[in-house]
């Protein structure tokens, strides 16, 4: 029925023990599996006896060796002492000789005293002795708590699985691929033009479906028993040309040293996506299998990977997509994600950074609410605001974050920088609301880049609701905005809220003023941007948006070739 795909294998098999006179070899032992946890009061232990049952044990991790041992040999000599009274009458002498003798010698040869703790004594590479049978210890070996592959497969684009292992790393696990034959029976190995965790299936493979082998592995090159995967439906044909096909050519290589490419991208939650206003009113141009989160999440896949990026803000991120798709799959790609979920909401903030060039130092993660009603770093605003109970009571019932993470360079540990992703509150009458929620955000950015981390650059990237004429735009851009900006009264005058505010950094939009960034039937703008400290970071490149001929393709924004009704932007930073 399969027909195997060939890719390219690490060595197998689990590194080997080392042999002496007394032991026969380490392959030719039984496996004794030691599961064993700080975390966790008891260890396990399974072992198959000679006669081919299995014994699963549950064990104080503090217990001395000495009564795991007599309880490995009572489990043993359960079914060799004769039953009923016969058994009775052959007295305690006959039940002591049916016990085996039962030892642990560490690898070295050594008896492991009966005293030792279990948790010191059951080490890797230990050979337990029941009667004449001999089991090498494996403690933690790498296994597989989850393997899945995505219910939507389309040709051309990668099938990333979500792999969940213990003592074990993807990095380090096998992974073979497998694809249905058409017709006959067998196995027919067949090269493949790609290997490893990632695979890009093409279009002879479309009708047909895939299963993916993993054996998990880890550092040490140990391996766990495989586990074995098959897709629920077929490959399906891909939607041909894409909008960032184009964008890819200049982004195919990463950037190199001192430098680093930053996206900012609001990929339409799954949540605003699936309702009846969405497909009836906000996109009715869109095909409905397209608005689909299993087909979009293929197409934004590929998108991503192929900007090869060193940090990626996303907003409108689902819950379970960042879980189950995203950071898997953008984990193979050698991005590690950080989420931050908005306050009773099921999507949120995902900030993906490229681990062997940046490391995470440490997370400011707010919820604007909270932050206003509680953090002393916004009593000043706290105090301008009462004068306006109802503006403040709408900003408060706002579920809007920001997440804040603060990186060091992998190669340059004097380079430090806070990136800071979010998404304002979206109503266009609501200017007055994102005016209150980025003076808290650039507050609390002031207080990490300021107070905790003194001078280090900013990245400030996200779906800011805001064009350019806003006065949103012109307080992070400009540094202040006036207590009689018109944007304080834009929901009318018994929502007026005048304040002066102002903020220390040096920002530019390093993408410019693009026409659009939010594509729909009924509305085109600029709300997305990645600002910049043009005082520390210079830009190098920005990546040209798709054409309007590209994006107009099918009407507007999604579409069967692009993911979201918005367009990501992409730029190669410098530093100065």
């Amino acid at each position: 029925m399969w027909r195997a795909l060939r890719v390219a294998l690490a060595p197998r098999g689990p590194a080997a023990a080392p042999s002496s006179s007394a032991c026969p070899s380490p392959a030719a032992m039984e496996r004794a599996v030691v599961r064993c946890v700080p975390s966790e009061p008891k260890l396990s232990l399974q072992f198959v006896l000679p006669d081919g049952s299995a014994k699963h044990m549950q064990r104080d991790q503090a217990e001395p060796l000495g009564r795991a041992l007599a309880r490995i040999a009572t489990n043993a000599a359960k079914g060799r002492v004769r039953k009923g009274k016969k058994a009775r009458a052959a007295g305690e002498a006959e039940e002591a000789a049916a016990l085996p003798a039962v030892h642990l010698f560490s690898r070295d040869g050594q008896a492991v005293g009966a005293e030792v703790p279990n948790a010191a004594a059951w080490q890797e590479g230990a050979v337990l002795h029941i009667g004449e049978a001999r089991y090498r210890v494996e403690r933690n070996p790498p296994a597989l708590t989850e393997l899945r592959l995505p219910r939507s497969l389309l040709a051309g684009f990668p099938v990333c699985p979500k792999v969940s292992a213990e003592f074990a790393a993807p990095q380090h696990c096998l992974f073979r691929w497998f694809r249905e034959q058409r017709s006959g029976g067998g196995w027919v190995e067949e090269e493949a033009a790609a290997a490893g965790r990632v695979f890009t299936p093409d279009n002879a493979l479309v009708g047909l479906r895939l299963k993916l082998r993993c054996t998990p592995g880890d550092a040490a090159q140990r391996y766990g028993p495989p586990r074995e995967v098959e897709s629920s439906g077929p490959v399906e044909a891909g939607p041909g040309a894409c909008t960032f096909d184009a964008r890819h050519l200049y982004t195919g290589r990463a950037c190199g040293a001192g430098r680093l490419r930053a996206v900012t991208y609001n990929i339409l939650a799954d949540t605003y996506a699936q309702t009846e206003f969405s497909r009836t009113v906000l996109y009715p141009y869109c095909a409905p299998y397209a608005l689909e989160l299993d087909y979009r999440q293929n197409l934004l896949k590929k998108e991503l990977a192929g900007y090869s990026a060193d940090l990626v803000c996303l907003q409108e991120v689902d819950k379970g997509a960042f879980a189950d798709s995203l950071a898997p799959a953008l984990d193979a790609f050698g991005l590690e994600g950080l989420f931050k979920i908005k306050e009773k909401q099921h999507e949120g903030l995902a900030t993906f950074f490229r681990r062997d060039k940046l490391s995470l130092l440490s997370q400011h993660d707010i919820a604007f609410s909270e932050a206003l009603l509680a953090d002393p770093v916004h009593a000043a605003l706290r105090e301008k605001l009462a004068a306006y109970p109802v503006v403040q009571e709408k900003v408060l019932q706002r579920s809007s974050v920001l997440q804040v993470s603060v990186f060091q360079s992998a190669t340059d540990p004097s380079r430090k920088i806070c990136v800071a992703n979010t998404h304002l509150y979206w109503h266009p009458k609501g200017g007055n609301i994102r005016l209150i929620q980025i003076a808290i955000a650039l507050s609390h950015i002031k207080h990490v880049t300021c107070d905790l981390y003194p001078s280090i650059p900013i990245i400030f990237c996200g779906d800011f609701n805001s064009t350019p004429s806003s006065g949103t735009y012109r307080f992070i851009s400009s540094g202040s905005v006036a207590e009689d900006h018109e944007d304080w009264v834009s929901n009318g005058e018994e929502e007026r809220c005048n304040m002066p505010l102002s903020h220390p950094f040096k920002l530019i939009s390093a993408c410019g003023e693009p026409a659009y960034t939010n594509y729909v039937g009924g509305f085109h703008g600029c709300l997305d941007y990645i600002f910049i400290d043009k005082n520390a970071l210079e830009v190098e490149q920005v990546i040209p948006l798709p054409s309007h001929e590209e994006v107009t393709t099918h009407e507007a924004l999604p579409s069967v070739a692009h993911p979201s009704d918005h367009i990501a932007l992409i730029c190669d930073l410098k530093w100065k």
